[in-house]
């Protein structure tokens, strides 16, 4: 399953900014795979904290081989060594066990989340071990399909604004013009501004001053990005 989206979100984001419809198309429909299921979101969000999608899709087949159902009586059941043994680090076994069970408590309510106003779901998902801000607004977008997420601490965002506006630096107060720009359809801006920030565009460069270039805070990169073009 992709992100969801339509010329609707599109034509509005080419009707506010010329520079970025040109960028829309150029770049075309994006297809990008989300996880519905928000326990499996939270628990896959955090494996693949700094590391390749390519190793966090292996513990991920791994569990789901073990388990077979990758939940939380799983998961307390197995205990921190198992967990370590597919492949993950003590902190991050710790904290997926401690999620799973203020899950299977009550304590953590899934329910409760989808129901929850963005910035309100964001404080709520910040409060679970090894859940900080960028990856509650990861699990917005790509999980609950949050169509207003735009995330500052993205440094590949960042990076993307950077190279379509020419900013040798993305400050706050410039972030937010763009945020108010793009709202209410900021997560499919933030969609192309990661495939500018992984080279899909020829000829856009960052403007950033040489040694201080990032390519980002983010895992959404080039290598597990698709896209379709239009014709």
């Amino acid at each position: 399953m992709y992100f969801g989206y339509s010329n609707t979100e599109t034509d509005y984001l080419k009707s506010k900014d010329k520079t970025f419809a040109e960028v829309i198309d150029k770049i075309g429909h994006i297809e990008r795979e989300i996880d519905t299921d928000l326990f499996s979101s939270v628990i896959h969000h955090i494996i693949g904290q700094q590391i390749s999608t390519k190793a966090q899709a292996t513990i991920w087949q791994r569990m789901s081989d073990c388990f077979g159902e990758v939940n939380a009586d799983n998961i307390l059941s197995a205990g921190i060594p198992k967990l370590q043994s597919f492949g993950m680090t003590f902190r991050k076994a710790e904290y997926i066990t401690d999620f799973a069970g203020k899950v299977q408590c009550g304590e953590f309510d899934l329910q409760d989340i989808s129901e929850l106003s963005d910035m309100e779901a964001i404080k709520e998902l910040s409060t679970l071990k090894g859940i900080g801000v960028w990856t509650a607004e990861m699990i917005l977008l790509f999980c609950l399909q949050r169509p207003d997420i735009f995330s500052y601490d993205d440094l590949a965002i960042q990076r993307g604004l950077r190279m379509v506006y020419h900013h040798r630096k993305i400050d706050r107060r410039l972030f937010e013009k763009y945020r108010r720009r793009f709202s209410p359809y900021c997560s499919i801006a933030s969609l192309y501004l990661w495939a500018v920030a992984g080279d899909e565009v020829p000829g856009m460069k960052d403007y950033a001053p040489k040694g201080k270039q990032q390519h980002g805070k983010t895992r959404k990169n080039k290598s597990d990005h698709r896209k379709k073009q239009t014709v």
